[in-house]
């Protein structure tokens, strides 16, 4: 392969990571000649770069990142938007809840009694929803009979299930 062939591979692979962990908002955008080192530069021809290209190489990455994000949230509003539809529903949420950014903690019903809990556990909630213990366990001094919950979103997209305010949280995901 030749040295601007292989040069063109790398940036489109630089591209694409990018594009990946974009965000729309430019403050979270990191240039280029930050993510790399010195090495990694030189290896990918960045550091042959003139300033002002250096300058247009970010600035279009990151346009194109953000084109992407925005893509990516308006056909996540147009799944949503169906999706309520098929449901009847006429919830139109914020893309970004599919990330577990936004998303607002759900209170439900168990379905059934509650002695405890450990990993690998279901909790059927009057809902529909049906949430399985990732990581934690805790045993009740008494068992609870359709005892009220809150599932919570955390960071990064995790959630976690509680059962009392009290009580330690178990990390739950989704499975229905």
């Amino acid at each position: 392969m030749s040295a601007p062939s292989l040069r063109s591979g790398l940036l489109v692979i630089v591209l694409m990571t990018l594009a990946t962990f974009a965000r729309a908002d430019d403050r979270a955008w990191v240039d280029l000649e930050q993510r790399l080192s010195a090495e990694q530069r030189a290896a990918t021809g960045l550091d042959t770069l003139t300033p002002e290209q250096l300058a247009l190489l970010n600035r279009l990455l990151r346009e194109q990142a953000t084109a992407l994000v925005e893509a990516a949230r308006s056909e996540a509003k147009a799944e949503a938007r169906a999706e309520g539809q098929a449901a009847g529903t006429q919830r139109d949420p914020d893309p970004s809840r599919f990330i577990g950014l936004a998303d607002e903690p759900i209170t439900a019903r168990v379905q059934g009694e509650i002695t405890g809990w450990k990993e690998g556990d279901e909790f059927r909630l009057d809902n529909g929803q049906v949430w399985k213990v990732l990581k934690g366990h805790f045993r009740l001094r008494e068992a609870m009979v359709s005892p009220q919950v809150v599932v919570m979103p955390g960071v990064a997209g995790r959630w976690f299930l509680q059962v009392h305010e009290d009580l330690p949280k178990a990390r739950v995901y989704r499975i229905d």
